[in-house]
Protein backbone atom coordinates (compact mmCIF):
# COMPACT_ATOMS: atom_id res chain seq x y z
CA UNK A 1 0.00 0.00 0.00
CA UNK A 2 1.35 3.69 -1.50
CA UNK A 3 2.31 5.50 2.02
CA UNK A 4 1.91 9.80 2.22
CA UNK A 5 4.78 11.46 3.24
CA UNK A 6 4.35 15.68 3.27
CA UNK A 7 6.76 18.01 2.59
CA UNK A 8 6.74 21.48 3.62
CA UNK A 9 9.22 24.33 2.51
CA UNK A 10 10.15 26.43 5.38
CA UNK A 11 13.62 28.09 4.26
CA UNK A 12 11.96 31.23 2.73
CA UNK A 13 12.80 34.87 4.35
CA UNK A 14 8.83 36.19 3.65
CA UNK A 15 10.36 39.75 2.77
CA UNK A 16 7.02 41.07 1.69
CA UNK A 17 5.73 40.69 5.67
CA UNK A 18 8.76 43.17 6.57
CA UNK A 19 9.28 41.44 9.58
CA UNK A 20 11.47 40.78 12.23
CA UNK A 21 12.13 37.39 11.36
CA UNK A 22 10.48 34.72 8.35
CA UNK A 23 7.01 34.59 8.18
CA UNK A 24 6.96 31.16 9.70
CA UNK A 25 8.41 32.09 13.18
CA UNK A 26 5.58 35.05 13.54
CA UNK A 27 3.40 34.58 16.17
CA UNK A 28 -0.43 33.08 15.82
CA UNK A 29 -2.11 32.63 19.21
CA UNK A 30 1.20 32.89 21.16
CA UNK A 31 2.73 29.63 18.82
CA UNK A 32 4.78 30.23 15.68
CA UNK A 33 2.84 30.19 12.48
CA UNK A 34 5.32 26.82 11.58
CA UNK A 35 3.59 25.15 14.35
CA UNK A 36 -0.47 25.17 13.71
CA UNK A 37 0.44 24.01 10.16
CA UNK A 38 2.58 20.81 11.79
CA UNK A 39 0.18 20.42 14.23
CA UNK A 40 -2.37 19.99 11.66
CA UNK A 41 -0.17 18.12 9.49
CA UNK A 42 1.19 15.64 12.08
CA UNK A 43 -1.98 14.94 13.72
CA UNK A 44 -3.73 13.44 9.92
CA UNK A 45 -4.01 9.68 10.51
CA UNK A 46 -2.29 9.22 7.19
CA UNK A 47 1.28 10.65 7.74
CA UNK A 48 3.41 9.50 9.69
CA UNK A 49 6.45 11.63 9.34
CA UNK A 50 6.94 15.16 8.12
CA UNK A 51 10.22 16.38 6.25
CA UNK A 52 10.68 20.11 6.85
CA UNK A 53 12.99 21.91 4.50
CA UNK A 54 14.60 24.74 6.48
CA UNK A 55 17.58 27.04 5.84
CA UNK A 56 20.55 25.46 7.25
CA UNK A 57 21.59 27.95 9.67
CA UNK A 58 17.87 28.43 10.56
CA UNK A 59 17.83 30.33 14.53
CA UNK A 60 14.70 30.12 15.59
CA UNK A 61 13.71 25.83 14.56
CA UNK A 62 15.60 25.17 17.94
CA UNK A 63 11.90 27.51 19.29
CA UNK A 64 9.35 25.12 17.32
CA UNK A 65 6.80 22.66 19.51
CA UNK A 66 8.14 20.37 17.60
CA UNK A 67 12.12 20.85 17.02
CA UNK A 68 12.49 17.30 18.96
CA UNK A 69 9.77 15.57 17.33
CA UNK A 70 11.38 12.30 16.20
CA UNK A 71 8.48 12.18 13.24
CA UNK A 72 10.34 15.35 12.20
CA UNK A 73 12.54 14.62 9.08
CA UNK A 74 14.93 17.33 7.89
CA UNK A 75 16.75 18.80 4.74
CA UNK A 76 18.34 21.52 4.03
CA UNK A 77 16.78 24.42 1.81
CA UNK A 78 17.58 25.64 -1.33
CA UNK A 79 17.74 28.67 -3.78
CA UNK A 80 14.04 28.90 -4.31
CA UNK A 81 10.91 26.60 -3.80
CA UNK A 82 11.86 24.34 -6.36
CA UNK A 83 15.54 23.45 -4.97
CA UNK A 84 14.01 23.21 -1.58
CA UNK A 85 11.20 20.55 -2.92
CA UNK A 86 13.80 18.90 -4.99
CA UNK A 87 16.35 18.38 -1.46
CA UNK A 88 13.00 17.51 0.40
CA UNK A 89 12.30 14.35 -1.98
CA UNK A 90 16.25 13.64 -1.98
CA UNK A 91 16.08 13.25 2.31
CA UNK A 92 13.26 10.52 1.14
CA UNK A 93 15.67 8.95 -0.88
CA UNK A 94 15.55 5.11 1.11
CA UNK A 95 12.49 5.62 2.59
CA UNK A 96 9.88 6.45 -0.10
CA UNK A 97 9.16 4.10 -3.32
CA UNK A 98 8.39 5.34 -6.48
CA UNK A 99 4.55 4.89 -5.96
CA UNK A 100 3.99 6.63 -2.82
CA UNK A 101 2.16 9.88 -2.44
CA UNK A 102 4.20 13.07 -1.85
CA UNK A 103 2.72 16.02 -0.09
CA UNK A 104 3.47 19.35 -0.78
CA UNK A 105 2.23 22.03 1.64
CA UNK A 106 3.46 25.55 2.15
CA UNK A 107 4.03 25.71 5.97
CA UNK A 108 2.88 29.45 5.27
CA UNK A 109 -0.87 28.52 5.55
CA UNK A 110 -2.24 27.20 9.03
CA UNK A 111 -5.48 27.08 8.52
CA UNK A 112 -5.67 23.81 6.20
CA UNK A 113 -8.38 21.32 7.64
CA UNK A 114 -8.30 17.56 7.49
CA UNK A 115 -11.60 17.92 5.75
CA UNK A 116 -9.89 19.42 2.37
CA UNK A 117 -7.03 16.75 3.02
CA UNK A 118 -9.89 13.78 2.92
CA UNK A 119 -11.42 15.67 -0.13
CA UNK A 120 -8.15 15.74 -2.00
CA UNK A 121 -7.30 12.30 -1.10
CA UNK A 122 -10.78 10.46 -2.13
CA UNK A 123 -10.23 11.16 -5.31
CA UNK A 124 -6.58 10.71 -5.93
CA UNK A 125 -5.14 9.38 -8.64
CA UNK A 126 -1.97 9.96 -11.11
CA UNK A 127 -0.83 11.83 -11.76
CA UNK A 128 -2.21 14.14 -8.93
CA UNK A 129 -4.46 16.04 -8.08
CA UNK A 130 -3.78 19.99 -6.08
CA UNK A 131 -6.57 21.39 -4.01
CA UNK A 132 -7.58 24.72 -5.54
CA UNK A 133 -10.85 27.41 -5.18
CA UNK A 134 -12.55 28.94 -8.61
CA UNK A 135 -11.81 32.38 -9.03
CA UNK A 136 -14.76 34.40 -8.23
CA UNK A 137 -13.61 38.17 -8.62
CA UNK A 138 -13.27 40.09 -12.33
CA UNK A 139 -9.72 39.36 -13.31
CA UNK A 140 -8.28 41.66 -15.47
CA UNK A 141 -4.81 41.69 -17.11
CA UNK A 142 -2.56 44.74 -16.92
CA UNK A 143 0.22 46.20 -18.99
CA UNK A 144 2.82 48.70 -17.47
CA UNK A 145 2.27 51.90 -19.17
CA UNK A 146 5.34 54.43 -17.83
CA UNK A 147 8.45 54.14 -16.21
CA UNK A 148 7.50 54.64 -12.94
CA UNK A 149 5.23 51.59 -12.86
CA UNK A 150 1.40 52.42 -13.46
CA UNK A 151 -0.30 49.74 -14.74
CA UNK A 152 -3.36 49.95 -16.95
CA UNK A 153 -5.66 47.70 -18.01
CA UNK A 154 -5.51 45.90 -21.08
CA UNK A 155 -8.58 43.64 -21.10
CA UNK A 156 -10.58 41.49 -19.25
CA UNK A 157 -10.01 38.05 -18.37
CA UNK A 158 -12.79 35.40 -19.04
CA UNK A 159 -12.53 33.80 -15.43
CA UNK A 160 -14.93 30.69 -15.82
CA UNK A 161 -11.88 28.39 -16.46
CA UNK A 162 -9.48 30.03 -14.07
CA UNK A 163 -8.67 28.71 -10.16
CA UNK A 164 -6.49 30.00 -7.61
CA UNK A 165 -3.74 27.08 -6.90
CA UNK A 166 -3.81 26.23 -3.00
CA UNK A 167 -1.98 23.50 -1.63
CA UNK A 168 -1.25 20.67 -0.50
CA UNK A 169 -0.51 19.16 -3.83
CA UNK A 170 0.12 15.47 -4.59
CA UNK A 171 1.99 13.26 -6.61
CA UNK A 172 3.71 10.20 -6.92
CA UNK A 173 7.25 10.41 -5.22
CA UNK A 174 9.56 9.32 -8.56
CA UNK A 175 7.10 11.31 -10.96
CA UNK A 176 7.27 14.62 -9.08
CA UNK A 177 11.10 14.06 -8.45
CA UNK A 178 12.14 13.57 -11.97
CA UNK A 179 9.36 16.14 -13.22
CA UNK A 180 11.62 18.67 -10.91
CA UNK A 181 15.12 17.71 -12.25
CA UNK A 182 13.83 18.13 -16.32
CA UNK A 183 12.78 21.71 -15.41
CA UNK A 184 16.03 22.66 -13.44
CA UNK A 185 17.87 20.78 -15.93
CA UNK A 186 16.32 23.02 -18.64
CA UNK A 187 16.43 26.06 -16.83
CA UNK A 188 12.73 25.90 -15.84
CA UNK A 189 12.47 27.69 -11.93
CA UNK A 190 8.71 26.45 -11.39
CA UNK A 191 6.94 28.26 -8.58
CA UNK A 192 4.59 25.06 -7.83
CA UNK A 193 4.99 21.67 -8.27
CA UNK A 194 1.86 21.49 -10.62
CA UNK A 195 3.75 23.35 -12.99
CA UNK A 196 6.45 21.14 -12.96
CA UNK A 197 4.04 18.38 -13.97
CA UNK A 198 2.28 20.42 -16.48
CA UNK A 199 6.09 21.16 -18.28
CA UNK A 200 6.40 17.41 -18.33
CA UNK A 201 2.86 16.92 -19.71
CA UNK A 202 1.10 15.58 -16.62
CA UNK A 203 -1.75 17.10 -15.40
CA UNK A 204 -2.94 16.83 -12.13
CA UNK A 205 -7.14 16.72 -11.02
CA UNK A 206 -7.93 20.39 -9.30
CA UNK A 207 -10.16 19.15 -5.97
CA UNK A 208 -11.92 22.42 -4.89
CA UNK A 209 -10.80 23.05 -1.42
CA UNK A 210 -12.13 25.83 1.45
CA UNK A 211 -11.48 29.81 0.85
CA UNK A 212 -10.05 29.90 4.43
CA UNK A 213 -7.24 28.14 3.25
CA UNK A 214 -5.58 30.89 2.90
CA UNK A 215 -1.46 31.56 2.39
CA UNK A 216 0.26 33.80 4.67
CA UNK A 217 2.10 36.36 2.27
CA UNK A 218 1.26 40.08 3.62
CA UNK A 219 0.85 41.89 7.31
CA UNK A 220 -3.24 41.88 7.12
CA UNK A 221 -3.25 37.89 6.08
CA UNK A 222 -1.87 37.61 9.91
CA UNK A 223 -5.17 38.84 11.14
CA UNK A 224 -7.13 37.22 8.57
CA UNK A 225 -5.58 33.54 9.78
CA UNK A 226 -6.03 34.44 13.82
CA UNK A 227 -9.34 34.79 12.92
CA UNK A 228 -9.79 31.44 10.97
CA UNK A 229 -7.59 29.48 13.57
CA UNK A 230 -10.74 30.36 16.23
CA UNK A 231 -13.33 28.93 14.68
CA UNK A 232 -14.46 25.48 15.06
CA UNK A 233 -12.08 23.22 13.19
Amino acid sequence: MSRYWPILPAAGVGRRMMADRPKQYLLLQQRFLLDHTLECMLSYPRFEQVVMVLSEDDPYWPQSDFANDPRILRANGGAERCHSVLNGLAALDGLATDDDWVVVHDVARPCLRHSDLDKLFSVLVAPGAILATPTRDTMKRGVIVDSSGKVRIDHTVDRVQLWHALTPQVFRYAELRDALTTCLAQGYEVTDEASAMEHCQQFPLLVEGRADNIKVTRPEDLALAELFLTQDR
